[in-house]
């Protein structure tokens, strides 16, 4: 599917434009999944001015949507109408501001803040050791891993909204709760800071490979896969309730659930982003016969399927009558 294509009319009216717009886009390429269809407009953005000048020059009615790395999304196959924007390298920057705290750009690596904390000596924020993604996802959605909580450890955020205005967050602005923030989804955060406590890098050291050595062990990590498929229910993991479906091991066209941690769907034969979704909504459907549970999604579902195919719950139905192949 290809979109009409904006751009040419854009640069015409950002003259001073310095980030790099691309039309009809593969996200496929560009996603750990390594499915879906394409963005309309695909921007990358040279800094936070260059995206303000963006966001505040481009039609209003135009839908904007961000991705950092990639790892907690699933593109339908139709593709994404609008303009994804892709923080880079103008988001990229660390620096340390003394004994407990660190400000970053949101398109730094989860791993890359808990490297840099440990090497100067920060303690606290070795679990983003385990999660995989760019900070700008974790701040969203309150990523977390081993007993510890992105609210735990942030101070600050900068944000850009839709209109290109810029705005400056608390934690307390957050309104963090589990897996969810409650800051406009428009929003696009630029930097945030962190504290943590002073510790001895040769221990934080330690803490963030024994997250490594059980994300190794637990996790299929050399898969094409988009880490935790569903969030924990309050009072059950969500992997159990997967399991005791008898869902482990389950496929649907080229998508299966990890035999090694059924919270984890695949693309192990060339899966299509409706073959991942179909996968999901089959297993929400059997979880919720068998246990009486509502699973809800924890990866981020964003575009549209192809032209006359369903989405969401319809999906289930139709691996419920033999549509899917499972």
């Amino acid at each position: 599917m290809a979109f009409a294509d904006p751009t040419s009319d854009w640069l015409q009216s950002l003259p001073d434009l310095r980030g790099r717009l691309s039309a009809n886009a593969m996200l496929s390429d560009i996603t750990w999944f390594r499915v879906g269809g394409p963005a309309q407009v695909l921007f990358t953005p040279a800094d936070e001015a260059d995206l303000v000048y963006f966001l505040k020059s481009i039609p209003a009615d135009v839908p904007v949507f961000t991705m950092g790395l990639g790892s907690n999304l699933l593109v339908r196959d139709g593709g994404v109408r609008g303009v994804v924007i892709r923080l880079g390298r103008g988001f990229g920057t660390i620096e340390v501001l003394g004994p407990d705290r660190l400000r970053v750009g949101t398109a730094v690596p989860d791993v890359k803040v808990a490297r840099a904390a440990g090497e100067a000596g920060i303690a606290g924020l070795h679990f983003y050791r385990g999660i995989p993604g760019s900070i700008g996802g974790a701040l969203r959605m309150n990523a977390g891993a081993h007993g510890v909580e992105t609210k735990d450890v942030l101070e600050y955020v900068r944000a850009v909204d839709r209109a290109g205005n810029v705005h400056e967050l608390s934690v307390a602005d957050m309104g963090y709760t589990y897996r969810h923030c409650s800051v406009p989804a428009d929003y696009i955060f630029t930097q945030a800071t962190f504290r943590g406590q002073p510790g001895e890098p040769s221990e934080i050291l330690k803490q963030m490979e024994e997250v490594a050595n059980y994300r190794e062990q637990n996790q299929p990590i050399r898969e094409r896969t988009g880490g935790s498929t569903f969030k924990n229910p309050n009072g059950h993991s969500a992997w159990k309730l997967v399991d005791q479906a008898g869902c482990r091991g389950l496929r649907v066209g080229g998508a299966k659930v990890s035999e090694m941690h059924c919270n984890f769907l695949i693309n192990d034969a060339e899966a299509t982003a409706e073959d991942v979704e179909r996968l999901g909504e089959t297993v929400r459907a059997r979880v919720k016969a068998t246990s009486g549970v509502t699973l809800n999604w924890e990866i981020i579902r964003l575009g549209e399927p192809v032209e006359g195919r369903p989405t969401g719950e319809a999906l289930a139905e139709l691996s419920n009558t033999g549509a899917g192949k499972q």
